[in-house]
């Protein structure tokens, strides 16, 4: 199917980029792919080709088509999600164990980033008919929001995120990230007791590219903190909350298996540590339950918790439930 759009360029446009006016109406495709479409001489400005680089004037008159095959994975999905807050700047959800965040080079569908470019577009989908793929949209003059990834979680862990929903609140979210002057707290349940009630792991971590999994803890790999504190115990696990001080890939992970206390659902082996009634675990228990930030536009300190998913408790009573 072939996508073709015109525009006419208002007042309080003139002077943008081609490129970045193109991105901020066509939410469906990325930057790249729009340089791209440029570059093969897809967009015309008042009958000439256009260039990425020119600054549209008031009154220009812009077209662009496109066969439907050269969309970006990332079209919007209508995927549940549940929202704890949302504002002008940002949106706080929580993502369910499972989900991926953004599409991947084998899934091109069905994620966070699906569900948000939705969400956060859905005036331009709410009128039309179709229950799931939005990949043909009808024009929206409003410009499109392109959810802005901060941070990231494991597809196998639940919990917390923030996603900026401006340029300015993605800046600044992720230099705050960077600066570590986010708070974040997991929630994880391990096997067996640790011999302290908290403490702190220090192990770097490293890829490995000639073995599975490819991270893990390394003499040469980079510096890697977390601390933990116990919730609760039981016979044969342990609630623990963890706080990442670095942000390694797999970090919460590699370090409770370093120390020989495994999260449950992540067991080395199949089989190697036992669970109650011999249930496997239904999922990785590990649930993002507290995030705290400085909000990109006022500066002021916001809080955010959510409960652990129901899965993840019908784990725990398992082991409450012997203990």
């Amino acid at each position: 199917m072939r996508h073709s759009y015109e525009f006419r360029v208002e007042p309080s446009n003139a002077g943008q980029r081609l490129d970045e006016f193109l991105a901020s109406r066509l939410g469906s495709l990325s930057r790249m792919r729009i340089a791209n479409l440029i570059g093969a001489g897809a967009c015309v400005v008042n009958g000439a080709n256009g260039r990425g680089g020119y600054r549209i004037a008031e009154g220009d008159a812009i077209e662009i088509s496109f066969e439907e095959g050269s969309l970006t994975s990332m079209f919007p999905e209508r995927i549940p999600m549940t929202i704890v807050h949302e504002d002008d700047h940002l949106i706080v959800v929580v993502k369910p164990a499972g989900l991926l965040v953004h599409p991947t080079s084998s899934v091109k569908s069905g994620t966070l980033a699906n569900a948000l470019a939705y969400h956060l577009n859905r005036f331009k989908f709410e009128d039309q008919t179709s229950p799931v793929d939005h990949r043909s949209s009808i024009f929206d003059p409003r410009p499109a929001i392109r959810p802005g990834l901060v941070h990231r979680l494991d597809r196998a862990t639940s919990g917390l995120m923030v996603v900026a929903k401006t340029a300015s609140a993605l800046m600044i979210l992720s230099r705050h990230f960077r600066k570590r002057l986010v708070e974040k707290r997991y929630l994880a349940l391990v096997h067996g007791r640790p011999d302290h009630e908290s403490g702190t792991i220090i192990a770097p971590i490293g890829r490995d590219p000639d073995r599975r999994p490819h991270w893990r803890v390394m003499e040469n790999g980079k510096h890697s903190e977390t601390r933990f504190k116990v919730v609760e115990k039981f016979n044969a696990a342990t609630v623990l909350e963890l706080e990442p001080i670095s942000g390694r890939t797999n970090q919460l992970r590699i370090h409770c298996a370093h120390i020989g206390h495994p999260i449950v659902g992540d067991e080395p082996e199949p089989g190697e540590f036992a669970t109650p009634n011999s249930q496997p675990a239904t999922r990785l228990c590990l649930h993002a339950w507290k995030l705290a930030f400085h909000h990109p536009a006022g500066g002021e300190w916001r809080e955010f918790v959510t409960d652990v998913p129901e899965d993840f408790a019908e784990v725990v009573e398992r082991f409450r439930s012997v203990s």
